[in-house]
């Protein structure tokens, strides 16, 4: 059986070799997961799904520092927000037992005409099928957790492949799992290329696919999707920024900051275009290029770094490509725009950099910050719609009416209203529009997709 070998994106250290399946392991995972789904009276019951996963939070719990080193070290996420990556799984896994009680649902009136007399009607939720999700390698835990826990608390059995660069914390989940008392086959991971993870896109008994990744390869997996598969695609975004200038820049700025550098900007929805206006756009930017320039970037594992490596080196290749392409076109550098080592790329701030070019037209998914400046706040948010990605975007200001007209106009799934707009909490509404995805993620969201009502009607001459 050949292997894959996991390295540290910081200095490409081996740290795990793990056996690659192929397409035969992926029909028998699919064969064990359709048989668990088509026997009902095997399927596990709430009661027993919740206790499975309030063990499985304890287990969690209890390897909180055995989990941040292996998410931090595969992944490469400093280790500080690795261990809050990690505290936010437990709490999903949590948040999943807790929703288990709401999927429900409801009565439909009868007796409304002549034809529906003598009815009694109410709809329930049942397990969609059999789940197969295929993961991404910026929150290998986390994004696990939303991918698999979701599916066992709806009832379902589940398949995951994670991202080659990052299966060791999702692989290592499965396992807690079962240590949780989660019945074999329930929750399989499958590490394998993707020919082999093409079948838990193509194969007829695959209910439900969800997908963390590109908008290239999800969109060409959706097309090869059996007839009636639901799906969940969650792409990247190019998110854009209205700064006033009334915004309070003494939070806005660590706020920007945070948002456009957190995990080095391979995040879907990190800061990416900051347009403010021409009375503050030189203020707002040199200050976001003095917090910028203050980051302390390195190794992931080290506790005092904030930024640490891009996950390949051939993305510190194309990043450092599109910051040199905007810099020829008449970008203006505030701090950074060079490589530090392979792995590594300075956090960057631009200047006015061209709309055409590709910081301003593609998600960089990397440390780079863009400002431009604006005199017209609808011209603004006509560019900001502009792209074909819509996932979530932010304004700066204090007024409420200004505040307003932003959220209605962005085109986005969430605004977020003095705040960057990479924030998020997991039992929130979570995805992209149009080019962006679609579907909806989010703890308790996921679950409702992962089900389908059954509507059941009685007729009796006793009931009115």
């Amino acid at each position: 059986m050949s292997t894959i070998e996991v390295r540290s994106p910081y200095d490409q250290s081996l740290l795990s070799e793990i056996p690659l399946v192929g397409k035969e392991e992926v029909l028998q995972a699919l064969d064990k997961a359709y048989g668990l789904f088509e026997n009902q009276l095997g399927w596990i019951p709430p009661h027993e799904r919740i206790a499975i996963l309030e063990r499985t939070a304890a287990i969690m719990n209890e390897r909180i520092e055995e989990l941040t080193n292996r998410a931090a070290a595969e992944g490469g996420k400093p280790y500080v927000d690795s261990k809050a990556e990690v505290m936010r799984a437990i709490n999903g896994v949590k948040l999943a037992a807790e929703h288990i009680g709401q999927l429900k649902g409801e009565q439909i009136p009868m007796g409304l005409t002549k034809a529906s007399e003598n009815r009694l009607a109410f709809t329930m939720r049942e397990p969609i099928g059999v789940v197969a999700s295929i993961s991404a390698f910026n929150h290998p835990l986390n994004l696990a957790i939303h991918q698999t826990v979701t599916a066992v608390a709806a009832g379902c059995p589940v398949i995951i492949k994670p991202a080659l660069t990052t299966p060791m914390s999702c692989m290592a989940f499965v396992e807690i799992l079962k240590e949780a008392g989660l019945p074999e086959g329930w929750c399989q991971g499958v590490v394998c290329d993707n020919e082999a993870a093409e079948l838990l896109v193509t194969d007829a008994r695959v209910n439900y696919f969800s997908f963390i990744g590109s908008a290239r390869i999800g969109w060409m997996l959706r097309s090869k999707l059996s007839a009636g598969t639901r799906v969940a695609l969650e792409h990247g975004g190019v998110a854009p920024v209205i700064v006033e200038p009334d915004a309070d820049f003494e939070s806005m700025i660590p706020s920007l900051t945070k948002g456009g550098f957190y995990h080095a900007g391979q995040v879907c929805v990190s800061v990416q275009r900051v347009f403010a206006h021409e009375d503050i756009a030189d203020v707002l930017s040199s200050q976001l290029a003095a917090a910028a320039s203050k980051l302390v970037v390195g190794n992931q594992m080290d506790p005092k770094t904030e930024v640490g490596p891009l996950i390949l080196p051939r993305e510190v290749d194309r990043v450092e490509e599109w910051v040199n392409e905007a810099i020829a076109a008449g970008a203006k550098v505030l701090t950074g725009g060079k490589r530090i080592s392979d792995s590594c790329f300075e956090p960057t701030v631009l200047l006015n950099p061209p709309l055409d070019v590709r910081v301003s037209t593609h998600e960089i998914f990397g440390p780079v910050v863009c400002v431009y400046s604006y005199s017209d706040r609808d011209e603004a948010i006509g560019i900001a719609n502009s792209l074909e990605e819509h996932f979530q975007a932010s304004v700066f200001t204090k007024n409420i009416d200004v505040a307003m007209e932003c959220v209605q106009k962005l085109n986005a799934t969430a605004v977020m209203v003095n705040d960057h707009t990479a924030f998020r909490v997991d039992w929130m509404p979570f995805g992209g529009r149009d080019s962006s995805g679609i579907g909806m993620g989010g703890i308790g969201y996921s679950m409702h997709e992962m089900t389908r009502e059954k509507l059941m009607v009685i007729k009796s001459p006793l009931l009115q």
